[in-house]
């Protein structure tokens, strides 16, 4: 019984792999762009933060710092793009602005937070390895310090976010495994006429299925990898190049950022020695790939545009 399925389904596979193949390429691609064609229903309940059991406000000092920063970038359609109050402890965006649904950048608590008033942090209780971080502890206090950004730090942590959506990144990074899986599919096709298995052994036309499945993985992994890399430093370049207050906020948002998971990293023990290197990077979770474009090298890229702005 289940041999005589298997042969159908293999009979109509092969009368149907293009329609098949473009199902396939258009369910990736949806998949990939669900919660930024609908950010509100999907993106926005992952990662909005929540007080006393309601969606938190954003603060009318964050509101004015968003749309300074909507105004400094030359967003000239506003109205695409929306600020919520987010659970994380930086900035986080998602949506594609000329869609109805427009997108969203979500800004979190610590960024109300100052040198002197450390309300946005202390307010939250923050848990680590089950348990509650002392703000008044040696570790509790690096982490407020490493957590209190300044309005320069702030405005480049939003800029980069919606310089990241104006530039359609979403929909280029979407575009990848689509992309990918067709084009596996055309070099197995390529690869079976050179070497003459279009009607060869079942034993050998599998092999060269398994081939070029193989290959293709591979090449999904460094051009997923290579596309991020780039998105990100394209938006931190752009957002450090709207001048040089920008360009020292972005020095100080990701010496931060590698302050504070060094500190995630001594607090979270054996779970943070994994997750974080000593550098404050994050590890990547196969060793032949970069899943996450390094601070310090978006660190250096900072830095160097700031010595291009002063000379």
């Amino acid at each position: 019984m289940a041999v005589q399925f298997l042969r159908k389904a293999s009979v109509w596979l092969k009368k149907h792999k293009i329609t098949v193949l473009a199902v396939s390429c258009v369910g990736l691609l949806g998949t990939n762009l669900s919660y930024h064609v609908f950010p509100e229903q999907t993106f926005k309940l992952l990662h909005e933060c929540w007080s006393e059991g309601q969606p938190a406000e954003l603060s009318e000092k964050l509101c004015g710092v968003f749309q300074d920063v909507l105004q400094d970038t030359g967003v000239k359609s506003t109205d695409s793009y929306r600020a919520f109050a987010a659970s994380s402890f930086h900035p986080v965006s998602a949506g594609i602005p000329w869609l109805p649904a427009g997108s969203l950048v979500g800004i979190p608590p610590n960024f109300d937070s100052t040198a002197e008033d450390k309300k946005g942090i202390v307010n939250h209780v923050v848990v680590i390895n089950g348990k509650q971080v002392d703000w008044e502890s040696s570790e509790g206090v690096a982490l407020k310090e490493a957590l209190t950004f300044s309005l320069k730090a702030q405005k480049f942590a939003i800029a980069r976010e919606v310089v990241y959506l104006q530039n359609g990144s979403p929909l280029a990074s979407a575009v990848v495994a689509p992309t990918c899986l067709a084009g596996t599919f055309v070099c197995g096709r390529v690869l079976k006429l050179l070497l003459g298995l279009s009607t060869g052994p079942v034993i050998l036309r599998g092999l060269c299925n398994l081939v070029a499945a193989m290959g293709g993985l591979f090449c999904y992994c460094v051009s997923s990898d290579a596309v991020t890399y780039h998105l990100d430093c394209r938006a931190d370049r752009k957002a450090a190049m709207l001048s040089e207050d920008y360009a020292r906020g972005g020095l100080e948002f990701y010496d931060k950022i590698l302050s504070r998971n060094r500190i995630f990293r001594g607090l979270m023990g054996k779970q943070g020695m994994k997750m974080y290197a000593p550098s404050g990077n994050l590890f990547p979770r196969h060793w032949f790939r970069i899943k996450y474009t390094p601070y310090t090298y978006r660190r250096t890229l900072i830095v160097n545009i700031l010595r291009e702005l002063q000379a």
